[in-house]
């Protein structure tokens, strides 16, 4: 089979709409649930307080 679409192949299309498929703000939200359920927010967090005191300390001025 020719492309379509110029130089789109015949994978291309079938890719671009199983993208065209995805449920974005359901699957972010299904990761940011696993995330949290997961304690690694708790680490994030933990790092950022660390991470800036660090800083607040080492700088100079």
């Amino acid at each position: 089979m020719q492309a379509i679409h110029g130089h789109l192949s015949d994978d291309w299309l079938v890719l671009a709409q199983q993208f065209k498929e995805t449920d974005l703000p359901g699957e972010v939200g299904k990761a940011w649930g696993h995330f949290v359920k997961t304690g690694q927010v708790w680490a994030l967090l933990a790092g950022l307080i660390v991470g800036y005191l660090a800083r607040a300390l080492t700088s100079y001025g």
